[in-house]
C-alpha cells in the first residue's frame, strides 16, 4: 500500500494517552437490524463515552500534546461534536478552548460546549465560514488552529477505532464510514489496509453535501456552493488536498444517500437497537437500504459515530415517513 499520512505505529501508541472512557467502544453484531437490511450488521458503537461522538478520540492527543508544550490555549471550528471534545479535553488539562460555529448549528451541542466551559462564537454562514473565523482567531492571537482532519491527531486519534474493529476481523468482510471532513475515514481505512486489507472501506456521504465524494470519485477536488442535509455534522464544502489524497489510497467505494434513506437508518436503530442517534451516525445504515442486492448474504460492519441531536427535531425526523 502508498503511504498515506498516517503511522499504524503512532496509532498504537495514541491508545497510552487517550482517557480510557473513549476507548475500546461496544462492538456487537445486532440480529435485530438484520431482517430490514438482509445482512449481517455490526455496530461500532461511538456514542458511549462522555461527548457522545467519536471526536474525543483526537481531542484527548491534541490536548495532552498542549499540556506538555504548549500553547496552552486552543480555537477550532465545529459543527458541535468536536467542539464538545475539545472542550471535555482542555478542561482536563487546564486549556483555553475557544469553538467557532454556525448560529444554524444545533442548539444542544452548542449548549454542551458551553456547559464544558469552552468560549463559543458564533457566526453567521455555515461551517466554512466558522472555519474561516476560527482561522482568523488564531492567527491574532497567536494560539493552536485545530483543523479536524487535516491535523493528524484527529484522524490518528479516530484510527484507534480502527484497530478495535482490526481485531474482530474477519468476522466482518466491510465497514461503513460516516464521510464529512475525512478523519474518521482515513483513520479507519488506513487501519484496515494496514491490517485487514481483506475488508471493504466504504464511505458514506449524504447526498446535499456531497463534495468529499465527488472529490473521491474525481480524484480531484471538487467543492460545493451549499450544503443541504440534516446530517450537520458532514456538511462540509470545500475538501482538504491532504485528506483526499489520503482517502483516495484507503476508501474502496464513497456513496451518496438520500435524505430519506438517513431518516429511515435513524428509525430503524431506534426501534431494533434502541439507538437515539443523530443523522450521520446512521449513514451506514442508509447505504445498505439503499443498496440491499450490494451487500446481501454479507457481513457488514458500521461506525455509529454520534448522538448529540436535537431532541425536538429527532422527535420530527423520526414520526416522518419515508
Amino acid at each position: 500500500m502508498q503511504e498515506t499520512r498516517l503511522d499504524t505505529a503512532r496509532i498504537r501508541a495514541a491508545r497510552r494517552v487517550i482517557d480510557p472512557q473513549f476507548l475500546d467502544t461496544p462492538l456487537y453484531r445486532c440480529e435485530a437490524l438484520e431482517p430490514a437490511l438482509g445482512c449481517a450488521v455490526s455496530i461500532k458503537l461511538e456514542t458511549a463515552n462522555p461527548v457522545r461522538s467519536f471526536k474525543a478520540r483526537g481531542t484527548e492527543l491534541v490536548a495532552s500534546l498542549l499540556a506538555e508544550h504548549g500553547p496552552q490555549a486552543v480555537v477550532c471550528a465545529s459543527a458541535g461534536n468536536l467542539g464538545q471534545a475539545l472542550a471535555w479535553s482542555g478542561r482536563g488539562r487546564g486549556l483555553d478552548v475557544t469553538v467557532v460555529a454556525s448560529r444554524c448549528a444545533t442548539a444542544a451541542k452548542l449548549d454542551r460546549i458551553r456547559a464544558l466551559g469552552a468560549r463559543l462564537e458564533l457566526v453567521d454562514g455555515d461551517h466554512e465560514t466558522a472555519r474561516e473565523r476560527a482561522a482568523a482567531i488564531a492567527r491574532h492571537d497567536g494560539i493552536r488552529l485545530l483543523e479536524d482532519s487535516l491535523d493528524l491527531e484527529t484522524c490518528e486519534g479516530a484510527a484507534t477505532i480502527g484497530l478495535e474493529l482490526a481485531d474482530s476481523a474477519p468476522s466482518f468482510d466491510a465497514v461503513l464510514i460516516a464521510l464529512g471532513g475525512g478523519a474518521l475515514a482515513t483513520g479507519i481505512g488506513h487501519v484496515m489496509k494496514a491490517l485487514a486489507p481483506g475488508v471493504e472501506v466504504i464511505c458514506v456521504q449524504p447526498l446535499g453535501a456531497p463534495a468529499l465524494t465527488r472529490s473521491w470519485h474525481q480524484r480531484r477536488v471538487v467543492t460545493t456552493d451549499s450544503a443541504d442535509t440534516i446530517a450537520d455534522g458532514v456538511a462540509g464544502r470545500h475538501p482538504i488536498p491532504a485528506v483526499l489524497d489520503d482517502l483516495l489510497l484507503v476508501a474502496d467505494d464513497a456513496v451518496l444517500v438520500q435524505e430519506t434513506s438517513v431518516l429511515a437508518g435513524m428509525r430503524l436503530l431506534l426501534a431494533h437497537a434502541g439507538l437515539v442517534v443523530e443523522p450521520s451516525a446512521a449513514l451506514g445504515i442508509a447505504a445498505i437500504l439503499e443498496d440491499r442486492a450490494r451487500f446481501a448474504g454479507r457481513h457488514v460492519a458500521t461506525v455509529v459515530c454520534g448522538s448529540n441531536v436535537d431532541m425536538d427535531s429527532y422527535h420530527r425526523w423520526i414520526g416522518m415517513g419515508g
